[in-house]
């Protein structure tokens, strides 16, 4: 029988398959399409129509979010026109009115902005106190700390024994005072 398969193999045509090949080809083609339909085609089913739904979804939460748009629209010129309309009645009311208090507001107004710039000068002159105190405070700490880790000792016992901040600090506010004269 070997010789027999042996003989076939040697005058097999090659436009003709071998049965057994073409046997073994359509049992895996078979194999492929069932596992394809069984399992993969659904699941790109369930994925397109989740797909589908998702657009359609998003297209009519679109619609509906213009249609709310469109009314909340024609609502806020309802109430646009009707502002107007009171806006107008009010601005008559108000210059009828207007003419006799305008005076005495006016005086009011200068003696309160008066007041107000008083206290807004001697509030900003002491808050101004307030801040160059502080600034020199922290200022010389800072530069305490700073020359004792140039030097590579601690200088505050120094610094606080000589005064040398405070003097520093006196020097620069006159010079500055003498800046700020000039101009």
């Amino acid at each position: 029988m070997l010789q027999f398969l042996a003989e076939e193999g040697a005058e097999h045509n090659p436009i003709f398959p071998i049965w057994q090949e073409m046997l073994v080809g359509f049992i895996a083609f078979a194999i492929l399409c069932y596992v394809l339909m069984k399992f993969v085609f659904p699941r790109m089913e369930e994925t397109f129509r989740a797909r589908v739904d998702a657009i359609e979804g998003g297209i009519k939460r679109a619609e509906e979010a213009q249609a709310e748009a469109n009314r909340l629209l024609e609502q806020y010129k309802q109430q646009l026109a009707e502002a107007r309309t009171e806006a107008a009645s009010i601005r008559d009311e108000a210059r009828a009115d207007a003419q006799g208090i305008r005076e005495d507001i006016l005086t009011k107004a200068r003696e309160e902005s008066d007041r107000i710039i008083a206290a807004g000068r001697e509030a900003l002159q002491t808050e101004r106190q307030t801040i160059v105190r502080q600034l020199r405070a922290e200022i010389g700490s800072l530069a305490v700390d700073l020359a004792g880790r140039i030097v590579g000792e601690s200088l505050e016992e120094e610094a606080r024994r000589r005064g040398t901040v405070e003097r520093f600090l006196d020097e620069i506010g006159d010079g500055a005072a003498g800046t700020a004269g000039r101009r």
